[in-house]
């Protein structure tokens, strides 16, 4: 096999580990009370990465959480034009936009799901399809996005942070246990993931520099109490991301069931000091 060769079918197996990633960016993370923000939905990384662009029915929940409650955001969502959300928030404080999608289908020759799964760490997946003989078949699976995007309104407080750390209950969810924006000298994330409101130990949780976002800058393996930890650069904007699959009986099109969830944050310019 040449080079040119390689290449491609290097190219070609990394396709669908990269183009489900699925997050909310927007155009600062940090915004003074009252202040417009602005933002898209971005798939894939590196030469595969596009605005998401999909229909917005496949929306069926976008909201704002904060200490001052829950806000259906779906009004907020736009279709074409230069951003995919636009909205004010109100009330100092962390703000979390989360997200989710509707369900779609996958079916990907059986060398590339393969890959695909041992690269994201599909424990189940791979076991499934080892213990029934499947390797050689298709891999076929439904799968939906979930997503979060951590804001900071107005000034930081101890008091107004702590809502970065709690959990929404989403069905998969990339749970920080400090405050990304006062992690201090260290610069020591540790996170937590949950599947279906428990901890979910095994699962490939990656941290990318959206800047540089070919691959990712750090990996982490979640331990039995389902987390990790992350040492996070004061500057530029982040993306972590995981995704989870169970085998699903009963269903004529796929044979599992994927979710993808991510978290974003970022340091504005003016606060990369800190």
């Amino acid at each position: 096999m040449n080079i040119k060769i390689a290449l491609m079918a290097a190219t070609l197996l990394a396709t669908p580990a990269t183009a489900h990633d699925f997050w909310v960016q927007p155009e600062r993370y940090q915004v003074a009370v009252g202040q417009p923000l602005s933002a898209t939905f971005q798939v894939g990384h590196g030469q595969f990465r596009q605005r998401w662009g999909n229909d917005i029915s496949r929306i069926p929940l976008i909201v704002d959480f904060s200490a001052s409650g829950r806000v259906d955001q779906r009004a907020a969502v736009r279709a074409g034009g230069d951003e995919d959300f636009v909205t004010t928030l109100t009330g100092p404080g962390i703000h979390v936009i989360a997200m989710q999608t509707t369900s779609a289908l996958s079916n990907l020759p059986a060398l590339r799901f393969n890959d695909y799964a041992k690269a994201e760490g599909l424990a189940a997946v791979i076991a499934t399809r080892n213990q029934l003989g499947q390797n050689s078949l298709p891999g076929r699976e439904r799968y939906s996005r979930r997503a979060k995007a951590l804001v900071q309104v107005g000034a930081q407080t101890k008091s107004n942070s702590a809502f970065a750390t709690r959990p929404l209950g989403m069905k998969l969810e990339i749970v920080p246990l400090l405050n990304p924006y006062i992690l201090g000298a260290s610069r020591r994330l540790p996170v937590a993931v949950l599947y279906k409101n428990r901890p979910l130990a095994n699962a490939t949780v990656m941290l990318t520099n959206l800047a540089f976002d070919a691959r990712p800058l750090q990996t982490v393996v979640t331990d039995a109490r389902g987390r990790g930890t992350f040492t996070v650069p004061p500057v530029g904007d982040w993306l972590l991301n995981v995704l989870w699959s169970e085998p699903i009986n009963g269903d004529s099109q796929a044979d599992f069931d994927t979710t993808f969830s991510s978290l974003t944050f970022g340091y504005n310019p003016a606060n990369r000091a800190h």
